[in-house]
């Protein structure tokens, strides 16, 4: 991959989902990737690795939620990542309230972590604290430092997803997946920034 620039990112600590600044103590130092020269697999990253989708509220307060579909891609131009949300989701309050987002990617040695974050509710707890993640931002857009990739997006379009837009055989998909008829809605965002954490 062809580097664009070095960052240091500073950690930030949370109680109760608000961010508390810290001495950066333990700077985490990441690579600046250009998004054609970014040559990770989204197949691989998203359907097997898993990512976190990460937004921070008006208050201050962060929420993130373990995500298995979506892709990457270039529309209107732009370089764009594409992630779907059940209205259920907590972190859909989140993605709705704010302009930007990220996307975070972890080694393997963080699958148990990813796991209970996709399965416990922050509106209920605090269940970043659960975890061995930490709260961390780049331009104020939160992530985790822990995160090996991380792609700081910012929302451009917004659309719920209609069952009459399954074709043919296709149909069975919706019965398949959406048996609460708790249709996703899709989001479609500018990669403003790639992070690749360096060995």
């Amino acid at each position: 991959m062809k580097l664009a620039g070095f960052i240091d990112i500073a950690s930030f600590l949370h109680y109760n989902g608000n961010y508390t600044k810290k001495e950066a103590s333990n700077m985490s130092e990441y690579a600046i990737v250009a998004p054609e020269d970014f040559d990770q697999s989204a197949f691989r990253l998203i359907g097997k690795d898993w990512m976190l989708v990460t937004a921070k509220n008006e208050e201050g307060r962060i929420n993130t939620m373990t995500a298995s579909w979506g892709g990457f891609g270039v529309m209107w131009g732009k370089d764009v990542a594409v992630s779907v949300i059940r209205p259920q989701r907590y972190t859909k309050e989140f993605i709705d309230n704010s302009e930007t987002f990220s996307l975070s990617f972890y080694d393997e040695a963080f699958k148990k972590d990813l796991t209970y974050l996709g399965s416990v509710s922050g509106r209920t707890e605090d269940k970043i604290s659960k975890t061995r993640l930490t709260p961390t931002d780049a331009n104020g857009i939160p992530y985790f430092e822990e995160a090996k990739i991380v792609l700081i997006c910012r929302k451009l379009y917004s659309q719920p997803m209609d069952p009459e837009g399954f074709i043919g055989d296709a149909k069975a998909l919706d019965a398949q997946w959406y048996a609460d008829k708790d249709y996703h809605t899709l989001y479609v965002a500018e990669i403003e920034q790639i992070l690749v954490k360096q060995d």
